[in-house]
């Protein structure tokens, strides 16, 4: 509801989205589950982005979500070519306790580590995180994906269908020092070399389930809402609906998050997990 209430807002008035060297342009990528308040009507858009996608045919008889992919890479796109656009903020609500995340999907976008050393640094003291992903099993298509430089915004927590002003006014506030960031870049400055602590996803985990794939167990107390906290192994991770606990078995301590995201039981992930690491962004100056 953030994001959609934001471009709502900046399509009818956008002078705070402006900025004298950024072309930026407000858009609703999926009006039929806006009007619906839902994820999606035919399939989930986020992951529509596929080449297959793209370039399949079939006009009005495709998933209305595919037709929308079709419409939003003639738009900005096309995905991968010179001309796509440059930029494209996704914006995100989730009902995971993950605060500001933004994310990142290419670790050599140094373009995009900049930016978002910039914006941490901007909103300091306050926090916002990098979820890195690159694993080629979890990394999916997402309509960011059709720009040279795709960033996710990730805030919650935030029920679905419910509009929060500390949600809204942190988006809002991500998206203000972003289109700074850019403006500086296009009007010259140099962004010396930097260090970006990133969460780099590592595995997706599901619910313990049955032989008939039905959900045993739920997400443990001492895991609910700990998003980004250390999960060592022999840690609680699942509880079973007779109040039994199933640890965490693996090798290492990971970082988890998206911890029990509503919008993933159809994906079957409890949530997944990320390993910290330290990328070093490159200087940058426009051309």
């Amino acid at each position: 509801m953030s994001g959609v209430t934001l471009v709502n807002l900046w399509m009818k008035n956008g002078a705070e989205i402006q900025r004298k060297t950024v072309d930026t342009k407000p858009f609703i990528t999926n009006p039929r589950a806006v009007e619906k308040c839902a994820r999606y009507v035919d399939t989930d858009l986020n992951r529509a982005f596929t080449p297959e996608n793209l370039s399949a045919s079939g006009g009005k008889e495709l998933p209305y979500e595919v037709q929308r992919a079709q419409e939003i890479n003639r738009l900005f796109g096309p995905k991968g070519s010179p001309e796509a656009y440059d930029v494209i903020f996704d914006l995100h609500n989730t009902t995971s306790n993950m605060g500001c995340t933004l994310i990142l999907e290419n670790s050599k976008d140094h373009f995009n580590l900049q930016m978002m050393n910039y914006i941490k640094r901007a909103i300091a003291p306050a926090s916002c995180l990098v979820l890195l992903n690159e694993h080629p099993l979890l990394k999916y298509s997402t309509s960011r994906s059709v720009a040279k430089h795709p960033v996710g915004l990730e805030v919650g927590p935030q029920p679905q269908g419910v509009l929060r002003s500390n949600i809204f006014e942190a988006m809002r506030v991500i998206l203000k020092h972003a289109l700074d960031f850019i403006a500086l870049f296009n009007e010259g400055m140099e962004f010396p070399s930097c260090t970006v602590e990133v969460f780099r996803v590592s595995e997706s985990v599901d619910y313990p389930r049955d032989a008939n794939g039905n959900i045993i167990a739920m997400v443990h107390p001492n895991l609910q809402d700990c998003d980004w906290e250390p999960l060592n192994p022999g840690d609680p991770m699942f509880q079973t609906f007779d109040g039994k606990t199933i640890p965490y078995q693996g090798t290492g301590t990971v970082y988890p998050t998206f911890i029990n995201e509503a919008a993933y039981y159809e994906k079957q992930q409890a949530f997944v997990t990320t390993r910290r690491e330290t990328l070093v962004a490159s200087a940058i100056r426009k051309a």
